[in-house]
């Protein structure tokens, strides 16, 4: 297929290296600016080639990234045929993993298009691309999930200066930690000189100054989120995950609808283990089967939630906290196992949910309009 400009693109913070041909000819390499000229540059240059050959179309790809979607938005704008590639699809031998640059990578997704166009090859998995709305929603609840950490970090940080300058908390102070018993007297440590030498207490008070602001801020996006999720495109799925689901509130809901995106996507339960990671690894050699750690694939923060759901609702609802421990007995030496069974479970039934809700909410429409 000579009449197809194929691009593959390794593309970074600062720079962009490419890769372009036509049909089986000698690649081309071209660097460019990441920046709103260096991608115009890009768009240009592959007319230009597309010109120069005749071509009819221009297809471009790269890897997905923490860059975002944007050169998918501005390729895409120009008319040039764009696919984001999954990383954790690529085929990398040992010796790839070893030798990499970005040259090499750039010429690895142009193989990976040609083998597509010319042969007829799949090609690798691609990354979903979420559409605007989607997009802003996801900053939201990640910056609340990022401030959640930071508070969680702050806090360590003080349990860590009280233990190098071993300071126990008293026992009218109770044995739970960050209580207002225990907020009272960590203020009380601060004002008192023999109980930590300077430098100590300058640390421990700006720690806990950094720790009151962390604190406000996650119950300023924890407002935001709240407004967020009483949007018509999430009132419904989030209503009916937290009255169906044990365990589920607000923010497990938020993560699991903005990380999925259109839940319709998937055709069954197994795509949406896999998708969440939770399905074990294989190596399976003639008659041997063997199953390993669980993937990882797809997002952590969907893991993370799912994971913190699982143990509230192995607390408060006696039926999964039985089927827990069923789980859990088969291997009492690796309870995780059992844990991430019920993640597994979880993650599918809030598909099951989700996707039913959103049904129902179009139905709704339909009918009021």
């Amino acid at each position: 297929m000579n009449n197809v400009i194929m691009n593959g693109c390794d593309l970074h913070d600062k720079n962009m290296a490419l890769k372009s041909a036509v049909g089986t000819e000698k690649p081309q390499t071209k660097w460019f600016g990441n920046t709103t000229e260096g991608r115009q540059r890009t768009i240009d240059y592959a007319r230009e080639l597309a010109k120069k050959h005749g071509a009819e179309r221009i297809v471009f790809a790269y890897e997905a990234s923490g860059q975002g979607y944007g050169l998918y938005d501005e390729l895409t704008a120009a008319g040039i045929e764009c696919y984001v590639l999954a990383p954790t699809k690529m085929e990398k031998s040992a010796k790839q993993r070893k030798q990499k640059t970005d040259e090499k990578d750039a010429l690895r997704i142009l193989e990976a298009l040609r083998g597509h166009f010319l042969a007829g090859n799949d090609l690798p998995a691609m990354a979903w691309i979420p559409d605007h709305q989607t997009r802003e929603d996801r900053e939201v609840v990640r910056c609340r999930l990022d401030a959640q950490e930071k508070v969680t970090l702050v806090k360590t940080q003080v349990q860590s200066l009280l233990k190098r300058n071993r300071v126990s908390k008293p026992a009218e102070v109770g044995k739970s930690s960050w209580t207002v018993r225990h907020r009272r007297w960590l203020a009380e440590v601060v004002g008192e000189k023999e109980s930590l030498p300077a430098g100590a207490r300058v640390a421990l008070e700006s720690l806990l100054r950094q720790l009151a602001f962390l604190e406000g801020e996650v119950a300023r996006l924890d407002g935001k989120l709240e407004n967020l999720s009483k949007e018509p495109r999430y009132a419904w799925p989030v209503k009916a995950m937290r009255k169906r689901q044990k365990g589920v509130g607000t923010l497990t809901a938020m993560v699991y609808l903005t990380e999925m995106g259109d839940l319709s996507r998937f055709r069954n339960r197994r795509q949406v283990a896999a998708y969440l990671g939770v399905v074990p690894s294989s190596n399976d050699s003639g008659e041997r089967e063997r199953k390993g750690h669980i993937t990882r694939q797809g997002s952590p923060r969907v893991r993370k939630v799912l994971c913190q759901a699982v143990w509230s609702a192995i607390r408060s609802a006696p039926q999964l906290r039985a089927a827990y421990q069923r789980i859990a007995a088969k291997n009492p030496k690796k309870k995780k196992i059992a844990v991430v069974a019920m993640m597994r479970r979880l993650g599918i039934r809030l598909w099951h949910i989700g996707l039913e809700a959103q049904l129902q909410a179009e139905v709704f429409k339909k009918t009021a309009a």
